[in-house]
């Protein structure tokens, strides 16, 4: 970009930030082309000939006149009757029009329109509609039908210009108005979701960890009562202990680093029982399979036991997937789904062949759109990656990648 348009740009934006100032620009530049054109003008010659010549008070006047549009955007109205009984001084005086009172006055008329309602802005133009015609009426020039109607409408023009441009600016705000509006109520739903899909990981942790915990007091109770005639069982229940303790401390921290919850009185006679995995994952894809639905399994790599929040975190993905495929996908879609594991992590794919266009919101009847701030929730919690799009030759696929140690 040259510097010269650089310039422009910035002096716009200098006269777009400062309206004022742009206002007593253009009265400054219509007083510098018209006024003197108005003192050369041949007076004496038809049709000014029954004009008085222009005199130092016809100048007061132009200048008054035109620089009050400095202060039209803040008093359109009181501008528009300055203006109005300025050329009315003018017009008894027989002084001739000039340009400057002429553009001053459609100026004031479009401002009015623009800036003020549509009970004071046609207030407005009818005051000025009516002064126009009584100032062409009382020229002392003839005037034909033909140019009276076409300076009325001139007049008419100016002012529905500005009604117009009103109308556009107020519906432009209404527009982003009403957008930040819908912003802000997305954003308040996606917290509101990720806090329900917290409480409810949260809870399920919970409910890992209360697993492990009556563990760890059954293989306590049973060391306690073998610790004297079998001290070797005794140790390999302690190292039980031990690692479940472990497990269940892992457990319990990312519990607190989701959520400071308590729990929901519905679920309190469930600590004992451990929520789904993996392992589970067969009697998920049974069941899927009931409906109608083609699914497959692969497993590739050597299958490691994953934390049971991880098992957890993949089964409950493989379950939202399946469900928006049989959601949207259609009847005639079917399903894979992919289990990779590595030394370090464990990679998760759901893929359908279906239509796909709506599977990447997980949607049911309670909470529509919260499926996939359920997903991302899951994944981060674990610090996995998740991506969710069309597949290549139709379809959707959901690809998660756990790492199998916290």
């Amino acid at each position: 970009m040259s510097p010269r348009i650089r310039g422009l740009q910035n002096f716009r934006a200098w006269l777009q930030a400062r309206p004022q100032a742009a206002d007593a620009l253009l009265a400054l530049g219509l007083l510098l082309v018209g006024l003197p054109q108005h003192y050369l003008q041949e007076v004496g010659a038809e049709p000014l000939a029954r004009f008085h010549s222009p005199d130092l008070l016809n100048g007061v006047l132009i200048v008054l006149v035109t620089g009050a549009l400095v202060f039209r955007q803040r008093f359109p109205m009181s501008v528009l009757l300055f203006v109005i009984v300025g050329e009315l001084l003018v017009t008894a005086r027989d002084y001739p029009p000039s340009i400057p009172g002429v553009v001053a006055f459609l100026v004031a008329v479009y401002s009015v329109a623009v800036h003020r309602g549509l009970a004071h802005s046609a207030l407005g133009g009818l005051l000025a509609f009516v002064y126009f015609v009584a100032s062409l009426l009382l020229l002392p020039v003839g005037m034909s039908v033909l140019v009276l109607a076409t300076d009325c409408a001139l007049v008419a023009g100016v002012w529905a210009l500005g009604r117009n441009l009103r109308l556009r600016r107020t519906y432009f705000a209404e527009l982003e108005h009403r957008a930040a509006r819908l912003e802000r109520a997305r954003g308040s739903d996606a917290r509101a979701a990720r806090i329900e899909e917290r409480s409810r990981i949260a809870r399920e942790l919970h409910d890992v960890v209360a697993h492990h915990v009556s563990v760890m007091t059954v293989q306590a109770g049973a060391a306690r009562r073998i610790i004297d005639r079998d001290p070797g069982s005794a140790r390999e229940a302690m190292s039980t202990i031990e690692e479940v303790g472990r497990t269940a401390l892992s457990e319990m921290r990312r519990i607190v680093g989701v959520l400071r919850t308590d729990r929901d009185t519905e679920a309190a006679g469930r600590e004992l029982a451990p929520q789904p995995g993996l392992g589970d994952l067969g009697e998920l894809l049974d069941h899927v399979r009931e409906t109608g639905l083609a699914v497959q399994l692969w497993i590739e790599g050597e299958a490691r036991t994953p934390s049971p929040g991880v098992d957890v975190a993949a089964f409950r993905l493989i379950q939202e997937a399946l469900t928006n495929t049989l959601k949207h996908a259609g009847s005639q879609a079917r399903a894979w789904v992919r289990l990779y594991y590595t030394d370090a992590d464990l990679t998760v794919e759901i893929e359908d062949d279906g239509r796909g266009t709506a599977t990447i919101i997980a949607d049911n009847e309670d909470n529509p759109g919260h499926g996939l701030v359920g997903m991302y929730e899951r994944v981060a919690l674990y610090g996995g990656e998740l991506r969710i799009g069309p597949r290549v030759g139709g379809g959707f696929g959901v690809r998660a990648r756990f790492p199998l140690e916290a």
